[in-house]
Protein backbone atom coordinates (compact mmCIF):
# COMPACT_ATOMS: atom_id res chain seq x y z
CA UNK A 1 0.00 0.00 0.00
CA UNK A 2 2.99 2.30 0.36
CA UNK A 3 2.80 3.50 -3.25
CA UNK A 4 -1.00 3.76 -3.26
CA UNK A 5 -2.74 7.09 -3.24
CA UNK A 6 -4.81 7.61 -0.10
CA UNK A 7 -7.42 10.10 1.01
CA UNK A 8 -5.98 12.96 3.04
CA UNK A 9 -6.80 12.83 6.74
CA UNK A 10 -9.05 15.87 6.36
CA UNK A 11 -11.04 14.35 3.48
CA UNK A 12 -11.24 10.94 5.14
CA UNK A 13 -12.66 12.57 8.26
CA UNK A 14 -15.23 14.53 6.23
CA UNK A 15 -16.29 11.40 4.34
CA UNK A 16 -16.71 9.54 7.64
CA UNK A 17 -18.83 12.33 9.14
CA UNK A 18 -21.27 12.29 6.22
CA UNK A 19 -21.49 14.37 3.05
CA UNK A 20 -23.94 15.35 0.36
CA UNK A 21 -22.38 14.14 -2.90
CA UNK A 22 -24.54 14.85 -5.96
CA UNK A 23 -24.16 12.76 -9.12
CA UNK A 24 -23.18 15.37 -11.72
CA UNK A 25 -25.34 15.62 -14.87
CA UNK A 26 -24.18 16.42 -18.40
CA UNK A 27 -25.16 19.76 -19.96
CA UNK A 28 -25.91 19.49 -23.69
CA UNK A 29 -27.23 21.93 -26.28
CA UNK A 30 -29.94 21.26 -28.87
CA UNK A 31 -27.32 19.64 -31.14
CA UNK A 32 -26.49 17.21 -28.31
CA UNK A 33 -23.02 18.73 -28.00
CA UNK A 34 -21.42 19.70 -24.70
CA UNK A 35 -22.63 23.05 -23.37
CA UNK A 36 -19.45 24.01 -21.54
CA UNK A 37 -20.91 27.16 -19.96
CA UNK A 38 -23.76 25.26 -18.35
CA UNK A 39 -21.59 22.28 -17.49
CA UNK A 40 -19.39 24.59 -15.45
CA UNK A 41 -22.44 26.34 -14.00
CA UNK A 42 -23.70 23.03 -12.61
CA UNK A 43 -20.40 22.42 -10.81
CA UNK A 44 -20.53 25.95 -9.40
CA UNK A 45 -24.09 25.30 -8.20
CA UNK A 46 -23.07 22.15 -6.29
CA UNK A 47 -20.08 23.87 -4.73
CA UNK A 48 -22.16 26.89 -3.68
CA UNK A 49 -24.95 24.66 -2.32
CA UNK A 50 -22.67 23.33 0.40
CA UNK A 51 -22.22 19.86 -1.06
CA UNK A 52 -19.24 17.94 0.27
CA UNK A 53 -18.26 16.52 -3.10
CA UNK A 54 -19.44 15.63 -6.58
CA UNK A 55 -19.43 12.40 -8.56
CA UNK A 56 -18.58 12.94 -12.24
CA UNK A 57 -18.61 10.39 -15.05
CA UNK A 58 -21.34 8.37 -13.34
CA UNK A 59 -24.77 7.22 -14.58
CA UNK A 60 -26.22 10.74 -14.28
CA UNK A 61 -23.35 12.05 -16.44
CA UNK A 62 -24.41 9.46 -19.08
CA UNK A 63 -22.24 6.44 -19.81
CA UNK A 64 -22.20 7.40 -23.52
CA UNK A 65 -19.61 10.11 -22.72
CA UNK A 66 -17.10 7.25 -23.14
CA UNK A 67 -18.24 6.29 -26.65
CA UNK A 68 -15.84 6.68 -29.54
CA UNK A 69 -16.80 9.83 -31.39
CA UNK A 70 -18.33 11.36 -28.24
CA UNK A 71 -15.13 11.34 -26.19
CA UNK A 72 -16.37 13.52 -23.33
CA UNK A 73 -15.11 11.54 -20.33
CA UNK A 74 -11.85 13.47 -19.94
CA UNK A 75 -13.25 16.95 -20.77
CA UNK A 76 -16.17 16.63 -18.35
CA UNK A 77 -13.97 15.39 -15.50
CA UNK A 78 -11.40 18.10 -16.22
CA UNK A 79 -13.97 20.94 -16.24
CA UNK A 80 -15.42 19.89 -12.89
CA UNK A 81 -11.94 19.68 -11.35
CA UNK A 82 -11.06 23.14 -12.72
CA UNK A 83 -14.21 24.70 -11.29
CA UNK A 84 -13.66 23.23 -7.83
CA UNK A 85 -10.07 24.48 -7.82
CA UNK A 86 -11.31 27.90 -8.91
CA UNK A 87 -13.94 27.96 -6.14
CA UNK A 88 -11.24 27.88 -3.42
CA UNK A 89 -13.63 26.27 -0.94
CA UNK A 90 -12.91 26.52 2.77
CA UNK A 91 -14.14 22.99 3.48
CA UNK A 92 -13.03 19.51 2.43
CA UNK A 93 -14.51 18.64 -0.96
CA UNK A 94 -14.24 15.13 -2.37
CA UNK A 95 -13.93 14.71 -6.12
CA UNK A 96 -15.32 11.31 -7.14
CA UNK A 97 -14.81 9.90 -10.64
CA UNK A 98 -17.16 7.29 -12.05
CA UNK A 99 -15.07 4.34 -13.23
CA UNK A 100 -16.60 1.46 -15.15
CA UNK A 101 -16.10 -1.26 -17.74
CA UNK A 102 -13.78 -4.27 -17.95
CA UNK A 103 -10.61 -4.19 -15.85
CA UNK A 104 -8.32 -2.49 -18.35
CA UNK A 105 -10.88 0.22 -19.14
CA UNK A 106 -11.42 0.78 -15.41
CA UNK A 107 -7.66 1.00 -14.83
CA UNK A 108 -7.32 3.59 -17.62
CA UNK A 109 -10.22 5.67 -16.28
CA UNK A 110 -8.92 5.59 -12.70
CA UNK A 111 -5.44 6.58 -13.87
CA UNK A 112 -6.86 9.49 -15.87
CA UNK A 113 -9.03 10.63 -12.95
CA UNK A 114 -6.11 10.51 -10.55
CA UNK A 115 -4.08 12.64 -12.93
CA UNK A 116 -6.88 15.22 -12.97
CA UNK A 117 -6.80 15.46 -9.18
CA UNK A 118 -9.74 13.23 -8.28
CA UNK A 119 -9.82 11.77 -4.78
CA UNK A 120 -11.72 8.51 -5.24
CA UNK A 121 -13.22 6.21 -7.87
CA UNK A 122 -16.87 5.21 -7.70
CA UNK A 123 -16.37 1.76 -9.17
CA UNK A 124 -19.37 0.55 -11.14
CA UNK A 125 -20.19 -3.17 -11.08
CA UNK A 126 -22.64 -2.84 -13.98
CA UNK A 127 -22.27 -4.49 -17.38
CA UNK A 128 -19.95 -7.22 -16.11
CA UNK A 129 -22.27 -10.20 -16.44
CA UNK A 130 -19.48 -12.45 -17.73
CA UNK A 131 -17.29 -11.86 -14.64
CA UNK A 132 -17.53 -14.02 -11.53
CA UNK A 133 -17.63 -12.49 -8.05
CA UNK A 134 -13.96 -13.43 -7.67
CA UNK A 135 -13.13 -11.70 -10.97
CA UNK A 136 -14.86 -8.54 -9.76
CA UNK A 137 -12.96 -8.64 -6.48
CA UNK A 138 -9.67 -8.88 -8.41
CA UNK A 139 -10.76 -5.96 -10.63
CA UNK A 140 -11.54 -3.94 -7.49
CA UNK A 141 -8.11 -4.65 -6.04
CA UNK A 142 -6.49 -3.34 -9.22
CA UNK A 143 -8.34 -0.03 -8.99
CA UNK A 144 -7.74 0.28 -5.24
CA UNK A 145 -4.01 0.06 -5.94
CA UNK A 146 -4.36 3.21 -8.07
CA UNK A 147 -6.66 5.34 -5.89
CA UNK A 148 -9.25 5.14 -3.09
CA UNK A 149 -12.38 3.25 -4.12
CA UNK A 150 -16.05 3.76 -3.29
CA UNK A 151 -17.86 0.49 -3.92
CA UNK A 152 -21.20 0.57 -5.70
CA UNK A 153 -24.15 -1.80 -5.32
CA UNK A 154 -26.31 -0.91 -8.34
CA UNK A 155 -29.92 -1.99 -8.69
CA UNK A 156 -30.43 -4.81 -11.23
CA UNK A 157 -33.19 -2.89 -13.08
CA UNK A 158 -30.59 -0.47 -14.49
CA UNK A 159 -27.79 -2.93 -15.18
CA UNK A 160 -26.53 -4.05 -11.77
CA UNK A 161 -26.28 -7.60 -10.50
CA UNK A 162 -27.03 -9.20 -7.16
CA UNK A 163 -24.00 -10.09 -5.03
CA UNK A 164 -23.70 -12.49 -2.13
CA UNK A 165 -23.04 -11.58 1.49
CA UNK A 166 -19.67 -13.35 1.16
CA UNK A 167 -18.76 -11.15 -1.80
CA UNK A 168 -19.33 -7.99 0.21
CA UNK A 169 -17.45 -9.40 3.19
CA UNK A 170 -14.40 -10.02 1.00
CA UNK A 171 -14.91 -6.69 -0.76
CA UNK A 172 -14.75 -4.82 2.55
CA UNK A 173 -11.38 -6.39 3.35
CA UNK A 174 -9.71 -4.81 0.30
CA UNK A 175 -7.31 -2.05 1.41
CA UNK A 176 -8.17 1.44 0.16
CA UNK A 177 -11.92 0.83 -0.05
CA UNK A 178 -13.04 4.01 1.71
CA UNK A 179 -16.84 3.82 1.30
CA UNK A 180 -19.65 1.85 -0.28
CA UNK A 181 -22.60 3.42 -2.07
CA UNK A 182 -25.59 1.14 -1.61
CA UNK A 183 -28.16 1.57 -4.37
CA UNK A 184 -29.90 -1.76 -4.87
CA UNK A 185 -33.27 -0.12 -4.08
CA UNK A 186 -33.87 -3.22 -1.96
CA UNK A 187 -33.89 -3.57 1.84
CA UNK A 188 -32.55 -7.13 1.92
CA UNK A 189 -29.58 -6.34 -0.31
CA UNK A 190 -28.82 -3.12 1.57
CA UNK A 191 -28.71 -5.09 4.83
CA UNK A 192 -26.33 -7.61 3.23
CA UNK A 193 -23.79 -4.85 2.56
CA UNK A 194 -24.03 -3.26 6.00
CA UNK A 195 -23.81 -6.62 7.78
CA UNK A 196 -20.83 -7.66 5.64
CA UNK A 197 -18.99 -4.43 6.52
CA UNK A 198 -19.78 -4.96 10.21
CA UNK A 199 -18.18 -8.42 9.96
CA UNK A 200 -15.09 -6.94 8.28
CA UNK A 201 -11.85 -6.11 10.07
CA UNK A 202 -12.00 -2.77 8.18
CA UNK A 203 -15.46 -1.75 9.40
CA UNK A 204 -14.18 1.42 11.04
CA UNK A 205 -12.38 2.48 7.85
CA UNK A 206 -15.38 2.18 5.51
CA UNK A 207 -18.16 4.78 5.37
CA UNK A 208 -21.60 3.72 4.21
CA UNK A 209 -23.45 5.99 1.80
CA UNK A 210 -26.99 5.65 0.55
CA UNK A 211 -27.71 5.54 -3.14
CA UNK A 212 -31.22 4.29 -2.45
CA UNK A 213 -33.01 7.30 -3.91
CA UNK A 214 -36.32 5.66 -2.93
CA UNK A 215 -35.54 5.67 0.81
CA UNK A 216 -33.07 8.48 1.48
CA UNK A 217 -34.20 9.84 4.85
CA UNK A 218 -34.86 6.45 6.43
CA UNK A 219 -31.42 5.26 5.36
CA UNK A 220 -29.77 8.31 6.89
CA UNK A 221 -31.64 7.93 10.18
CA UNK A 222 -30.93 4.24 10.63
CA UNK A 223 -28.17 2.73 12.75
CA UNK A 224 -27.69 -0.94 11.96
CA UNK A 225 -26.83 -3.30 14.80
CA UNK A 226 -25.51 -6.84 14.44
CA UNK A 227 -24.11 -9.50 16.73
CA UNK A 228 -20.70 -10.26 15.27
CA UNK A 229 -19.16 -13.29 16.98
CA UNK A 230 -20.69 -12.29 20.30
CA UNK A 231 -19.84 -8.59 19.97
CA UNK A 232 -22.54 -5.99 19.24
CA UNK A 233 -21.43 -3.87 16.28
CA UNK A 234 -23.29 -0.74 15.15
CA UNK A 235 -22.92 1.07 11.84
CA UNK A 236 -24.86 4.04 10.44
CA UNK A 237 -25.43 5.10 6.84
CA UNK A 238 -23.67 8.42 7.14
CA UNK A 239 -24.25 10.35 3.91
CA UNK A 240 -25.52 10.10 0.37
CA UNK A 241 -24.08 9.85 -3.12
CA UNK A 242 -27.25 10.36 -5.10
CA UNK A 243 -28.65 11.25 -8.48
CA UNK A 244 -31.63 12.70 -6.63
CA UNK A 245 -29.31 15.20 -4.96
CA UNK A 246 -28.28 16.55 -8.38
CA UNK A 247 -31.39 18.74 -7.99
CA UNK A 248 -32.63 20.78 -5.05
CA UNK A 249 -29.10 20.33 -3.69
CA UNK A 250 -29.16 23.23 -1.25
CA UNK A 251 -32.16 21.65 0.48
CA UNK A 252 -30.38 18.28 0.53
CA UNK A 253 -27.45 19.89 2.38
CA UNK A 254 -29.84 21.42 4.91
CA UNK A 255 -31.60 18.07 5.29
CA UNK A 256 -28.41 16.16 6.05
CA UNK A 257 -27.33 18.76 8.60
CA UNK A 258 -30.71 18.46 10.30
CA UNK A 259 -30.44 14.67 10.34
CA UNK A 260 -26.99 14.89 11.91
CA UNK A 261 -28.53 16.95 14.71
CA UNK A 262 -31.18 14.34 15.52
CA UNK A 263 -28.97 11.25 15.18
CA UNK A 264 -28.18 9.76 18.53
CA UNK A 265 -30.52 12.16 20.28
CA UNK A 266 -33.00 9.62 21.58
CA UNK A 267 -36.51 9.33 20.14
CA UNK A 268 -36.95 10.36 16.50
CA UNK A 269 -40.18 12.14 15.64
CA UNK A 270 -42.65 10.19 13.45
CA UNK A 271 -42.64 13.29 11.25
CA UNK A 272 -39.39 12.02 9.77
CA UNK A 273 -41.23 9.02 8.30
CA UNK A 274 -43.65 11.39 6.59
CA UNK A 275 -40.79 13.50 5.28
CA UNK A 276 -39.17 10.35 3.89
CA UNK A 277 -42.33 9.68 1.87
CA UNK A 278 -42.35 13.25 0.55
CA UNK A 279 -38.78 12.90 -0.71
CA UNK A 280 -39.51 9.45 -2.17
CA UNK A 281 -42.63 10.74 -3.93
CA UNK A 282 -40.55 13.56 -5.42
CA UNK A 283 -37.96 11.05 -6.51
CA UNK A 284 -40.63 9.02 -8.29
CA UNK A 285 -41.40 12.07 -10.44
CA UNK A 286 -37.72 12.63 -11.26
CA UNK A 287 -36.60 8.99 -11.64
CA UNK A 288 -39.67 7.60 -13.41
CA UNK A 289 -40.06 4.14 -11.81
CA UNK A 290 -43.53 4.10 -13.42
CA UNK A 291 -41.70 3.46 -16.71
CA UNK A 292 -38.82 1.33 -15.36
CA UNK A 293 -36.64 4.45 -14.79
CA UNK A 294 -36.55 5.22 -18.51
CA UNK A 295 -36.87 8.95 -17.81
CA UNK A 296 -34.52 9.20 -14.83
CA UNK A 297 -31.82 11.31 -16.52
CA UNK A 298 -34.25 13.55 -18.47
CA UNK A 299 -36.25 13.96 -15.25
CA UNK A 300 -33.23 15.41 -13.45
CA UNK A 301 -32.56 17.59 -16.50
CA UNK A 302 -36.13 18.87 -16.50
CA UNK A 303 -35.85 20.20 -12.96
CA UNK A 304 -32.53 21.88 -13.80
CA UNK A 305 -34.08 23.28 -17.00
CA UNK A 306 -36.96 24.81 -15.06
CA UNK A 307 -34.44 26.45 -12.75
CA UNK A 308 -32.45 27.83 -15.68
CA UNK A 309 -29.31 25.78 -15.07
CA UNK A 310 -29.84 23.70 -18.22
CA UNK A 311 -31.21 24.84 -21.57
CA UNK A 312 -33.07 21.59 -22.27
CA UNK A 313 -33.43 17.92 -21.32
CA UNK A 314 -31.35 16.52 -24.19
CA UNK A 315 -29.33 13.34 -23.69
CA UNK A 316 -26.59 11.85 -25.85
CA UNK A 317 -28.99 8.99 -26.60
CA UNK A 318 -31.91 10.61 -28.51
CA UNK A 319 -34.22 7.88 -27.19
CA UNK A 320 -33.74 9.08 -23.61
CA UNK A 321 -36.61 11.50 -23.14
CA UNK A 322 -39.21 12.35 -20.52
CA UNK A 323 -41.84 9.64 -20.24
CA UNK A 324 -45.54 10.31 -20.90
CA UNK A 325 -46.94 12.16 -17.91
CA UNK A 326 -43.54 12.70 -16.26
CA UNK A 327 -43.55 16.49 -16.69
CA UNK A 328 -46.99 16.60 -15.05
CA UNK A 329 -45.67 14.51 -12.16
CA UNK A 330 -42.84 17.02 -11.68
CA UNK A 331 -45.49 19.78 -11.70
CA UNK A 332 -47.32 17.86 -8.97
CA UNK A 333 -44.38 17.41 -6.60
CA UNK A 334 -43.46 21.08 -7.04
CA UNK A 335 -47.01 21.94 -6.03
CA UNK A 336 -47.33 19.40 -3.20
CA UNK A 337 -43.88 19.83 -1.60
CA UNK A 338 -42.78 23.42 -2.17
CA UNK A 339 -40.52 23.23 0.90
CA UNK A 340 -38.28 20.69 -0.85
CA UNK A 341 -37.08 22.81 -3.77
CA UNK A 342 -34.24 25.33 -3.78
CA UNK A 343 -35.53 27.49 -6.65
CA UNK A 344 -35.05 30.72 -4.69
CA UNK A 345 -31.41 29.88 -3.97
CA UNK A 346 -30.75 29.07 -7.62
CA UNK A 347 -32.53 32.20 -8.84
CA UNK A 348 -30.40 34.36 -6.53
CA UNK A 349 -27.09 33.03 -7.87
CA UNK A 350 -27.85 31.76 -11.38
CA UNK A 351 -26.33 34.64 -13.33
CA UNK A 352 -23.09 34.38 -11.35
CA UNK A 353 -22.84 30.67 -12.12
CA UNK A 354 -23.58 31.22 -15.81
CA UNK A 355 -20.97 33.98 -16.14
CA UNK A 356 -18.16 33.06 -18.50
Amino acid sequence: MSGTNRLSNEKAKALAEGLVIPAHPLALNAERKLDERRQRALTRYYAASGAGGIAVGVHSTQFEIRDKGVDLYEPVLRMAAEEIQRAKLDRPFIMVAGVCGPTEQAVNEATLALGLGYDAALLSMGGLADLSEQDILERTKRIAEIMPVIGFYLQPSVGGKIFSFDFWRQFAEIPNIVAIKMAPFNRYQTIDVVRAVCYSSRRDEISLYTGNDDNIINDLLTTYRFNVDGQIVEKPIIGGLLGHWAVWTRKAVELLEEIKQVRGGGAISPDWLTRNVEVTDSNAAFFDPAHQFHGCIPGIHEVLRRQGLLEGTWCLNPKETLSPGQSEEIDRVYRDYPHLNDDDFVKEHLQDWLAE
